[in-house]
């Protein structure tokens, strides 16, 4: 690896607080580092530093002669014409057309969007996904890239994922990103930088990696959070049982994971909930019987079948414009069916959280907790009984943000306190739209904890596919305009035909017999073995280490030297277990 760009000493501050102070970090060619951390701690000014973007208070970043680096920043700022010249510039259309990027990034990023449409017509999401082309076709040498995943649906995300991950070749480029979709990071990223309290604390691997370390972390320091640790290892244990992709690790770090996950219960007690659903609302909850809707004469769902049941937990899936929020709107009672009937049981109270804010506006002026106290005294989380504020609390919210006027605080905030007032209200069938936006990864975790606990029907619209597989135990799409039952999940849905055309569009035929299957798979099983020896080997001479007479320098190094080549060669193992791992999921 060859040293890119590196910050030395680095402070920076803003008239309220000091965001960053005296941080030194490095990245190297091969880096594909994901960044998270709570709102406000400083992710994105870290990242528009290491750019250049920024320029710090204190210290200096250094970075290699002749590299080249590309931003996406939380603003876009596009040149005027259309989005195809905003993309490709001046270069003739002979020149760019042959490029098998410009094109795989053109078909990935402008689903829906005319290319010959003016700049200035888009909208913010599409602005957003113009902004993203235009840097994707360049040959930067580091990327860094603030949201990425932001505007894009399911099938966008996915295919970010495989362009960054094909972009370079293996040591090549470099990648920073910051970024509250836990799938993406976990699909792109081998290693996290989280930034807290003005440092940056590294960690080897994706999301996953991340929550497992940072939870043995807190462990091995015996941490005083116990609530925020709690959280984790109950995320740590849902990321272990969770679909099956997420297991194909190394068996050695599976069981250093069922070690530490052993006595923890699933996520949710699915029998208890759904009785509990069943005595708030009944038998009937909302029937979509051959419903249709339809905006300006133009159908936009059509011959709904859908009988939701008391304590189900719903995912919606579709690309941008398939019709999900117009399902909603069925199902709210704020759109009326064009056709067919819409059947809502007596005891039904339906909210839902949009992906607007405005709804805060008219108490804008008034402090967090005179807002939440009017609604109720308390609130029900599993069998115990919350203040509001103590709920504030379980979502994130610190005790100086209480007495803060809603209208002074930030969007990720706003959209806490939201939450808050939809849950507060009572209702007994959830719908929640787009509920990830400005939210990060920590705030995600808890909203995830509170619903986990939330005994009532539960229906989500979103593309952050790791939410929907957390939160949900089934999954609909939206297309053609049509309701699908999903019996495969997510994975299902980005099967379906053409979805995968899209994705597979120019790929390489692939294949291997059933021979070459097998001799994979026992390749596999080999280094499984080799790894768990020199794991036990490791374990071994740690012990060693630490009986050997700690006079004796000579032992002492020799010991510690056979530890780093016997680590190396499992590192090594590793990555090659990896490589194989992926050839035979791809056969």
């Amino acid at each position: 690896m060859a040293h890119l760009i590196g910050a030395e000493r680095i402070r920076f501050e803003v008239p309220t607080k000091v965001v960053l102070d005296d941080l030194s970090l490095g990245l190297e060619t091969g880096d594909r580092i994901g960044v998270v951390g709570r709102n406000g701690e400083g992710k994105s000014t870290l990242m528009r530093i290491l750019a250049g973007v920024l320029e710090p208070d204190g210290g200096r970043v250094t970075r290699r002669g002749g590299i080249t680096v590309g931003v996406l920043d939380q603003g876009d700022s596009l040149p005027d014409g259309t989005v195809l010249h905003a993309i490709v510039g001046d270069r003739p259309e002979h020149e760019w057309a042959g490029g098998r990027r410009v094109r795989d990034v053109l078909s990935g990023l402008l689903h829906g969007i005319d290319a010959e449409t003016d700049v200035a017509a888009l909208s913010g999401g599409q602005r957003r996904r113009t902004a993203l082309a235009a840097l994707l076709i360049g040959d930067a040498d580091v990327l860094f890239l603030d949201e990425p995943t932001n505007h894009l649906d399911i099938e966008g995300v996915r295919w970010l994922a495989a362009h960054l991950n094909a972009r370079w070749s293996s040591g090549q480029g470099a990648l920073v990103t910051v970024s509250h979709d836990r799938w993406f990071l976990d699909a792109v990223c081998t290693r996290m930088w989280e930034v807290h309290d003005r440092e940056v604390d590294a960690f080897e691997g994706g999301y996953a990696a991340y929550v497992l370390q940072r939870v043995e972390r807190d462990r091995q320091a015996r941490a005083t959070e116990d609530r925020r640790q709690n959280l984790l290892r109950k995320e740590l244990a849902w990321l272990r049982r969770g679909a099956p992709a997420r297991t194909s690790k190394p068996k050695f770090r599976i069981e250093a994971a069922n070690e530490l996950i052993e006595d923890v219960p699933p996520p949710r007690d699915a029998v208890r909930l759904h009785s509990m659903a069943v005595a708030r609302l009944g038998k009937d909850v909302v029937d979509l019987v051959d419903a249709a809707a339809s905006y300006d004469g133009r159908p936009v769902v059509e011959h709904v079948e859908w009988r939701i049941a008391p304590g189900e937990r719903t995912g919606i899936l579709g690309r941008n414009g398939a019709g999900k929020s117009t399902l909603l709107g069925l199902v709210d009672g704020t759109i009326p069916p064009s056709s067919g009937r819409v059947k809502q049981g007596k005891t039904v109270r339906v909210r839902r959280l949009t992906q607007q804010l405005s709804e805060l506006d008219e108490v804008a002026g008034d402090r967090v907790l005179d807002v939440i106290g009017r609604l109720r005294t308390t609130y029900a989380v599993g069998d115990a009984e919350l203040a509001p504020g103590q709920l504030l609390e379980r979502l994130g919210f610190p005790s100086s943000q209480l007495s803060t006027r809603v209208g002074e605080l930030s969007g990720g905030w706003k959209r806490r306190l939201q939450l808050l007032l939809v849950l507060l209200d009572g209702p007994n069938l959830l719908i929640l739209d787009e509920p990830t936006n400005d939210l990060d990864t920590d705030m995600l975790t808890a909203m995830e904890d509170v619903l986990d606990t939330w005994p009532g029907t539960l229906v989500v619209v979103s593309h952050d596919r790791y939410l929907i597989e957390r939160v949900t135990d089934q999954q609909y799409a939206v297309v053609g305009g049509r309701l699908r039952h999903l019996p495969g999940g997510v994975d299902e849905y980005l099967r379906m035909g053409d979805v995968e055309a899209a994705v597979v569009e120019d790929a390489p035929a692939a294949g291997v017999s059933g021979a070459e299957r097998r001799a994979l798979e026992k390749q596999l099983s080999s280094l499984d073995r080799r790894m768990a020896r020199l794991t036990d080997e490791v374990r071994a001479d740690h012990d060693a280490l630490a009986a050997h007479d700690q006079a004796d320098y000579v032992g002492l190094e020799s010991i510690a030297a056979r530890i780093r080549q016997r680590e190396a060669e499992r590192d090594d193992l590793e990555l090659e277990w990896l490589d194989t791992a992926e050839r035979l999921e791809s056969a």
